[in-house]
């Protein structure tokens, strides 16, 4: 009888989730490979999550050690059979949205989510993913302009950097998770961001519009796409607002935070931009009167 080192079968694969070779003894490609790869990852995560963990009923008839397939794509709103082609490893097109849905869903941590995305073969579009704009000297001058609050924004909103004092500002945003580190993301889903925007309305309105005219310059791009229908589905309040078609470009203005630290500030915001087209900034707030200037020195102590 033929065999291979350490006395496998000819034919069978070395590797856990590696196809074996075929009978030709053909060896598979990178892309099989990874389709394969990516199949067991899938089913590992889904098999390790309890119904409970999203928010599902466990039933009593329940046999699947985590979720079933079906409740996977139904988190993920995908197809039952497409998710099934999935974890059975057919060539089929997975685009970063559904990756995107696929990762929250299934609970990927960071890393975990830069390990499906890879294996998918997809660039990640995410905030958590690395942004070379951010470099050391930013970051610095971030630290240094302690105690006003500052953070680095792209057009899309995404939070990139942060000070101390801007993480505390709005929210813990240390408990967010990265890739929800987004501001219209959180001004229409996050209660204690909400609840710390005095003129919350007028604040919606005004971020939608200029999400709007930013987003002009980007209707294919998958990540934009990927938020837009995010925003759209976990906020009635932004979809109402979104169908107004307003639009307005970025302006300076005093704004009004109640900080549940120490209490009402009163700043003002201002954009300096980081390269010659409106894309990466930083975002600024000057306290506009002495009190805001002694609270914020608070604030930056807590």
């Amino acid at each position: 009888m033929t065999t291979t080192a350490e006395g496998a079968t000819a034919g069978a694969s070395p590797v856990p989730g590696v196809p074996p070779h075929g009978p030709d003894g053909r060896v598979p490609g990178d892309s099989e490979v990874r389709r394969h790869e990516l199949a067991a990852f899938l089913r590992h995560r889904r098999e390790h999550i309890t119904p409970e963990q999203v928010g599902l009923p466990r039933g009593s008839r329940r046999r699947t050690p985590g979720l079933r397939r079906e409740e996977v794509a139904q988190l993920s709103s995908v197809g039952v059979t497409w998710y099934t082609w999935l974890e059975q490893a057919r060539d089929i097109q997975v685009s970063v949205q559904v990756l995107d849905a696929l990762a929250r869903s299934l609970m990927l941590d960071p890393n975990e989510r830069a390990h499906l995305f890879q294996l998918a073969g997809a660039v990640d579009p995410a905030p958590a993913s690395r942004c070379t704009t951010i470099t050391p000297a930013l970051l610095q001058m971030l630290e240094q302009l302690e105690p006003l609050p500052a953070c680095i924004q792209n057009s899309r909103y995404d939070i990139l950097a942060y000070n101390r004092t801007y993480g505390r500002l709005l929210c813990d945003l240390d408990e967010v998770a990265p890739q929800d580190r987004n501001c219209m993301l959180l001004v229409t889903t996050d209660e204690q961001w909400r609840s710390s925007i005095v003129l919350l309305d007028e604040t919606v309105r005004l971020m939608a519009a200029k999400f709007r005219a930013a987003m002009a310059g980007h209707l294919t791009d998958p990540a934009w796409k990927m938020l837009l229908k995010r925003l759209c589905t976990e906020s009635e309040e932004f979809r109402e607002v979104w169908e107004r078609h307003e639009v307005v470009g970025s302006r300076s203005k005093t704004k009004l935070f109640d900080n549940r630290y120490v209490g009402r500030l009163t700043l003002v915001h201002t954009d300096l931009w980081l390269g010659p087209l409106e894309g990466a900034r930083m975002v600024t707030y000057a306290p506009a009167d002495e009190e805001s200037r002694e609270r914020l020195e608070r604030l930056r102590r807590v």
